[in-house]
């Protein structure tokens, strides 16, 4: 009589303890066939038919193929989009910009970022590196800055979101919300303390705008600068803060309030900016907890409370909502170009499947007809939105861009990423909803990326008062 037969359970097999959901997928395949096997006395090795024939059946019934099965992440290695020759339109600087960005996101983010998805953890050891490579006011000419394109830079944050919306969200947010007004409006002493340690990613800054009941309409925010003396004493809450709670600087937008200002003075209630030294008495950050969407990016809100700052913490050309609006128009430029590296992800990871997976037939599902027309429309979708935002890019850099023309890119192109990731989700099925894949985390960042910089719909309003004259908000 043989000893009797026992089998470790799937939690404690050793596939089903690491991140690789295909040995995870043998060993359920391996319990349910062992159910299958009839319990006798009979040797082990006069069952093997039998537990074969009912591996084989577990093996399908779960939709496995064995002979794909690998004990690595199962997500495909980035090929590249490019169906019109677009990269024939970019010169030698800006392709070689754009696979330096690229081949660090590879090699870097990629390996990291479904994990750090997970964790819901900033990747914070990025940024000296991302600082060293001249990430941060890539554009920014002079205080150890890049001085990069506007198409270059364009390109860097494409391959920025490829990775991840977060990541891309992080650097907008050093370059285009923190390092540009301080280099537009700051003074000579404000640019030559803060740009060279932002640049490298010593210092961290955060943009203070939106609040808990303004977002749309930043007009409306209720927090204070109160003139007192020599200084400011500023009151007030600011929500969705990217890099709140880890920024050395904060740039706080609010009203003046000037006690020696009289009711009809222009200053009196006018937004300016301020740069508020996170570690000031009165200065609180929290974070957001619980998002489905940018789990890889800090997201905070900031309360102050009788916050004293130097007159000289005043960013002294600022003036109106006008300034704000300006740095907002550097993000969404960034974003325009952004969301085309996430739409590129997914579609790319999409066609890869395609090609693999086979239903009817023993056939790869790209050779039937609505998977082709999925990712035809796809392709079709992501080269328009390149030529959009390298000839948005080209405007930008000989000075002839309208926020409009930046409305209309950040608008289409978030829209056409978020569509991507819908029908990549689509094809790759059940699979579409795990981490095995970028699909869905970039799905649900997309979310964010389409709200916030102004959203969807707000645009349609910006480029609708440009071709009519008649504001409709």
């Amino acid at each position: 009589m043989s000893s009797p037969r026992t089998f470790a359970p799937p939690e404690l097999c050793p596939f089903g303890q690491t991140h690789h959901k295909g040995g995870l997928l043998l060993c359920s395949a391996l319990s349910l066939c062992l159910s299958q096997v009839p319990q006798t006395d009979y040797p082990l090795t006069q069952l093997l038919p039998t537990f074969f024939a009912h591996l084989h059946s577990a093996l399908l019934r779960l939709g496995v193929w064995f002979f794909q099965l690998e004990w690595h992440d199962m997500a495909f290695k980035f090929k590249g989009v490019d169906f019109l020759g677009f990269d024939g339109l970019l010169s030698e600087d800006e392709l070689l910009t754009r696979n330096t960005a690229r081949d660090f996101i590879e090699d870097n983010l990629i390996p990291i970022i479904e994990q750090c998805n997970r964790d819901g953890r900033f990747p914070r050891e990025l940024i000296k590196p991302m600082g060293e490579l001249g990430f941060f006011g890539a554009t920014i000419e002079g205080y150890g800055c890049a001085g990069l394109s506007n198409v270059e830079y364009g390109l860097v944050t494409q391959e920025l979101e490829r990775g991840d919306s977060g990541v891309r969200s992080f650097v907008s947010v050093q370059s285009a919300l923190v390092m540009y007004p301080i280099n537009a409006f700051g003074s000579d002493e404000q640019k030559d303390y803060w740009l060279p340690q932002l640049a490298t990613g010593e210092k961290l800054g955060c943009f203070g705008l939106t609040e808990p009941d303004f977002g749309s309409n930043p007009g409306g925010m209720r927090t204070r600068a109160r003139k007192v003396g020599d200084e400011y004493v500023l009151n007030g809450e600011k929500m969705w803060i990217t890099s709140g709670s880890i920024a050395d600087v904060a740039v706080i937008w609010a009203k003046v309030e000037d006690d020696d200002a009289t009711a009809g003075e222009l200053e009196n209630n006018r937004v300016r900016g301020f740069l508020v030294e996170t570690d000031r008495p009165g200065f609180s950050s929290y974070d957001v907890h619980g998002k489905w969407s940018l789990r890889a990016s800090i997201t905070s809100g900031l309360a102050l409370q009788d916050v004293r700052i130097p007159a000289s913490n005043l960013l002294p050309f600022t003036g109106g909502l006008k300034s704000p609006l300006m740095c907002l128009n550097q993000a969404r430029y960034g974003i325009s170009w952004g969301a085309i590296g996430a739409a590129m992800s997914c579609y790319d990871t999409a066609l890869q499947y395609s090609l693999v997976r086979k239903q009817f037939r023993e056939e790869p599902i790209a050779s039937h007809q609505l998977v082709q027309e999925k990712l035809t429309w796809m392709i079709s979708e992501i080269s328009k939105a390149q030529l959009l935002a390298l000839h948005v890019g080209r405007l930008k850099d000989q000075g002839k861009v309208g926020h409009e023309h930046i409305s209309m890119a950040k608008r289409n192109n978030v829209w056409m990423a978020l569509e991507c990731a819908r029908l990549s989700r689509d094809i790759l099925g059940g699979n579409g909803i795990t981490d095995d894949y970028p699909i869905m985390r970039h799905m649900m960042n997309l979310e964010s990326v389409k709200t916030y910089e102004g959203t969807h719909d707000i645009h349609a309003l910006i480029i609708g008062q440009s071709i009519t004259g008649l504001p409709a908000y």
